[in-house]
């Protein structure tokens, strides 16, 4: 059995990044210019990789974010098990000082091992990881060497404690920024392991501003 390698990317900056708005699932923002060019920085840096297989999930912003990689002799696969958690009453609200608390105080909560305590409409950490365990078990049942998985923040802390066996409180051990990278290697004994991470692209100040 060869090994098979997942670079797992988080997609590029949107308007409600730049404003700390929170997103979530619910709204389906596109990049902005700022987003674009981070995702220009990371096809510069990865389109030597030969990727044999391209996820993406349910949310506009993650398919703009490796667009440059999709090529139609590359199968490609919208996966929704891999949108944002839910922030249900959350979404859409700017991050003032009051809502702010109120995030760290639930993540203090998830830390110390309430899993199921969740927004009004919307995930729990459990019930996000139980979706995520079905996607990531279905690209690992994909065929070649290298897969290409566009997702979100939050979900990508969550899917690295599934892909790696660790224990769901420590989700927040593994950072996130727009277009950084982790990626995961499956040894031909079927186990996943960390083979690097990769922070967000640079790119110039002067095409920003």
């Amino acid at each position: 059995m060869r090994t098979k390698k997942i670079y797992v990317v988080r997609h590029g900056q949107t308007d409600y990044n730049l404003k700390g708005v929170v997103q979530g699932s619910g709204i389906d923002a596109p990049i902005n210019s700022t987003g674009e060019m981070q995702a220009a920085a990371f096809y510069e840096n990865f389109k030597g990789i030969p990727f044999d297989h391209i996820y993406y999930s349910g949310l506009i912003r993650t398919r703009q974010s490796i667009a440059k990689f999709l090529n139609p002799e590359i199968p490609e696969e919208k996966l929704v098990d891999l949108n944002e958690i839910s922030w249900g009453n959350y979404e859409g609200l700017p991050m003032d000082h009051q809502e702010n608390q109120y995030y760290l105080d639930m993540l203090g909560r998830w830390s110390t091992g309430e899993l199921d305590h969740k927004i009004d409409g919307g995930e729990s950490p459990v019930e996000v990881a139980k979706r995520l365990k079905r996607a990531f078990d279905h690209i690992l049942e994909t065929g070649g060497e290298n897969i290409l998985v566009c997702m979100h923040g939050r979900a990508i802390r969550i899917l690295m404690t599934v892909a790696l066996g660790y224990d769901l409180r420590y989700m927040d051990a593994f950072r996130h920024e727009n277009l950084c990278c982790y990626v995961l290697e499956e040894k031909s004994d079927g186990i996943v392991y960390l083979d690097s991470y990769h922070p967000s692209p640079s790119i110039s100040k002067d095409a920003i501003g």
